[in-house]
C-alpha cells in the first residue's frame, strides 16, 4: 500500500520539487498551500513532470480551524514541512509577520499530528542557525550561535520545539535538515524559483539581470573578510535537495533512526563567494551579468559551508550536481519564464 506524505509549502521553490521526487519514488503527495508566495499552475507543472497531478489544498496552516480539518480529511503517513515566510532581510524588517507565521504554522501541524497519531516529520531547517560560526566547515555539533535575523531565530526555536516535543514523546520522530543554499531547476525545466515581486535570493535576481528585468545585479558588499570580499556560501541544486527529503522520509517510514530526533545538514560541501557564482554563470551560459558592489545587507554572515559527512553516511545521501549544472538549469528556467511571460 502507498505511503501518503502531507508537504505543507509544496508549490514553492523546495516544496514543488521534493513532491517530484516523493512522486518518483511511488509515495502519494497532499500538497498544503496559502499560495503567499508561490501559483497553483505548480502543480499542474508537476503533473507535465511526473504524469501525476497531486492533490492540492489551498489554506493557511496558521488558520487552526483549517489545519484541523485537513487532518480529518487524509490519512498522512508523514508530514513535511516547508511552510514558512523564508527572507533574511524582509524578517530583518517584519519580525512580528515572521514570528506569527512560521511558529503558528508549526505548531499546529504538530498538535494535530498528536491527535490523529501520525509519527513521521521532516522538518525544513535552515544553516542560519549556526548564526556566524566560529569554525568551518560547521558540522552539526557546531555551536548553534544567537540568530542573525528573526527568520534564522524561527528555525532555532521549532527546532528546540520539536526536540522537547520527541523528548516528551517517544513515539514522535523528527529529521530536521539545515539547508544551505538551493539553487537550480528541474532538469524538465517545468518547475524552478517563482520570485515574486523583486527577488529576495541571489539566483533569481541575477537570471532577472541578464533577461533584462533588472539594470544590475546589487553584490551585498565586497568588504567581507574572504577571498574576494565577498559572501561564501553553500550552493546546493534543489534536486539534490529534494532528494534529501525523500531518503529522510525513508530513514522514518521503516524505523531505522537511532534516536527519535535527529539533524543533517544538507549542502555540497563547497563554499562559493558571490563573484564566483557572477563569473561562473557568466562562463557557463556565455552571458554577461551587469553587477554592482553595494552596501552590506542586515542579517548576512560573512561566510559558511556544510561538512556533510553524516548526511551522508547515515542518510546514503550525496550531492550529485555540480555547480555549472546549478546555474545552467536556474538559467534555462528564467528563459522559460520569461517566453511564458511574453505571452
Amino acid at each position: 500500500m502507498k505511503k501518503t506524505v502531507l508537504v505543507t509549502g509544496g508549490t514553492g521553490y523546495i516544496g514543488s520539487h521534493t513532491v517530484v521526487a516523493l512522486q518518483e519514488k511511488g509515495y502519494d503527495v497532499v500538497i498544503v498551500d496559502n499560495l503567499a508566495n508561490s501559483d497553483k499552475e505548480v502543480i499542474y507543472n508537476i503533473e507535465k513532470t511526473t504524469g501525476v497531478l497531486p492533490k492540492f489544498e489551498k489554506l493557511d496552516l496558521v488558520d487552526e480551524q483549517a489545519c484541523r480539518t485537513l487532518f480529518e480529511k487524509y490519512s498522512f503517513d508523514a508530514v513535511i514541512h516547508f511552510a514558512a515566510y523564508k527572507y533574511v532581510n524582509e524578517s530583518v524588517r517584519e519580525p512580528l509577520m515572521y514570528y506569527k507565521n512560521n511558529f503558528h504554522s508549526m505548531l499546529n501541524v504538530l498538535s494535530e499530528m498528536k491527535k490523529h497519531k501520525i509519527s513521521n516529520l521532516v522538518f525544513s531547517s535552515s544553516c542560519t542557525v549556526y548564526g556566524t560560526p566560529e569554525e568551518l566547515p560547521v558540522t552539526e555539533q557546531s555551536p548553534v550561535q544567537k540568530a542573525m535575523s528573526p527568520y534564522g531565530n524561527t528555525k532555532q526555536v521549532i527546532e528546540e520545539i520539536l526536540e522537547d516535543c520527541c523528548l516528551a514523546d517517544k513515539d514522535l520522530n523528527v529529521i530536521s535538515l539545515r539547508y544551505f543554499n538551493p539553487i537550480g531547476a528541474h532538469p524538465s525545466i517545468q518547475i524552478g524559483e517563482i520570485a515574486k515581486g523583486i527577488p529576495q535570493n541571489l539566483l533569481p535576481y541575477l537570471t532577472q539581470t541578464v533577461i533584462g528585468k533588472r539594470d544590475y545585479l546589487s553584490v551585498y558588499g565586497g568588504d567581507y573578510d574572504t577571498p574576494d570580499g565577498t559572501c561564501i556560501r553553500d550552493y546546493i541544486h534543489v534536486v539534490d535537495l529534494a532528494e534529501a527529503h525523500v531518503s529522510a522520509i525513508e530513514r522514518l517510514v521503516i524505523k531505522e533512526m537511532e534516536n527519535n530526533y535527529e539533524v543533517y545538514n544538507v549542502g555540497t560541501g563547497t563554499g562559493y563567494s558571490v563573484l564566483d557564482i557572477v563569473h561562473t554563470f557568466e562562463k557557463v551560459n556565455e552571458v554577461k551579468v551587469n553587477h554592482k558592489i553595494v552596501e552590506r545587507r542586515s542579517g548576512d554572515i560573512a561566510q559558511i559551508w556544510a561538512d556533510t559527512s553524516l548526511v551522508n553516511k547515515t542518510l546514503k545521501w550525496k550531492a550529485k550536481y555540480a555547480l555549472s549544472d546549478m546555474l545552467q538549469s536556474a538559467w534555462e528556467w528564467e528563459k522559460v519564464m520569461n517566453e511564458k511571460h511574453k505571452k
